[in-house]
């Protein structure tokens, strides 16, 4: 990414990109990796940014909600974070998500924007949901290591043994990152779109011991619970709700 002309950001997906989990701006909206790394964008240049994701969508959603909406605005740099509210359903359908997948890089490269996917960390330290979804987790992250082999598709580094797989990068709910992981994830990020940014004190990985079990039992009824019943049911934390920043908009 050069700082020489305007950037043109925008960001699709989920919850990760809506920002839930960090720290919330003046106005109570989430923060978000996205738009710290706008920030970061920011920086070097001139940066329009628009943020369509909303908490909950799956990827079929991101792409009859937001994917047109997202190449309109004619981006030169777009990232998505989809694919894994598709894992934690009942029922997955690997062949449509990939497609999924596929059409989303395929519309945004073609007008010009280097796109970047994010993956889904191991998360067996961090939730007992991580063993359940190994599998599907694995499968998704091969199906966006295929797409990064693409032209104009950008590969985040592996996460393996990383920060992300820590209890420090998420929030109590488990299921998203902590203001830490969001940043650290900014930084991945805009150091994979060629960015240089200034150091910053990353907190070392420590071995995260097996939680107790009143620990994991009130994290089942307050956060697994609420959570499953919502996708037995159909419903989503995100019904009724909007993108945040649904338009490009200049980053100060």
């Amino acid at each position: 990414m050069s700082g020489s002309a305007a950037t043109r950001y925008v960001a699709l997906g989920d919850s990760i990109t809506e920002g839930v989990g960090d720290d919330p701006h003046a106005d109570g909206t989430p923060r978000g990796w996205a738009d710290r790394l706008a920030e970061l964008m920011a920086a070097h240049g001139p940066v329009g940014y628009a943020n369509l994701a909303v908490r909950g969508r799956r990827t079929r959603e991101v792409v009859e909600t937001q994917l047109e909406t997202a190449a309109a605005a004619a981006p030169t740099i777009a990232t998505v974070s989809a694919g894994v509210n598709d894992l934690l359903c009942p029922r997955l359908d690997l062949d449509a998500l990939a497609a999924d997948l596929a059409l989303i890089a395929a519309r945004l490269t073609g007008v010009g924007a280097q796109v970047l996917f994010v993956p889904l960390p191991a998360v067996e330290r961090v939730t007992p949901l991580g063993h359940l979804l190994r599998p599907r987790r694995e499968a998704l992250n091969t199906i966006l290591a295929d797409l990064a082999q693409r032209d104009g598709v950008v590969a985040l580094p592996p996460t393996e043994g990383t920060i992300f797989e820590q209890k420090v990068a998420w929030s109590p709910d488990k299921l998203h990152l902590s203001a830490v992981g969001h940043e650290a994830l900014a930084r991945e990020a805009a150091e994979a779109l060629g960015l240089v940014v200034d150091p910053w004190i990353e907190l070392t990985p420590a071995p995260s011991g097996p939680a107790g079990l009143r620990a994991e039992a009130r994290w089942v009824v307050r956060e697994a619970g609420p959570w499953v019943g919502r996708r037995l049911t159909g419903r989503s934390s995100g019904d009724g709700r909007s993108a945040k920043r649904p338009e490009l908009t200049p980053v100060s």
